[in-house]
């Protein structure tokens, strides 16, 4: 557990990828696949910091986007 009370996510090892649309200027949000339930998002200028996304909410921030 974190010091949040959280579980800690180890996300090392993720295997993180950019949309294929990303720019080639390094500005772009990065995704975490393989975590069953969730999606470990980040920035990639500040790829020590992650945010852990409920499968629902990434889900239904794609769809807003698309929208």
């Amino acid at each position: 557990m974190n010091s949040e009370g959280g579980v800690a996510l180890d996300l090392a090892q993720a295997g993180w990828r950019k949309p294929r649309r990303s720019q080639a200027n390094g500005n772009c949000v990065e995704v975490a696949d393989g975590f069953p339930g969730i999606v470990p998002v980040r920035d990639s200028k500040n790829p020590d910091a992650a945010l852990v996304l409920p499968m629902e909410t990434w889900n239904a921030f794609v769809a807003h986007l698309k929208d």
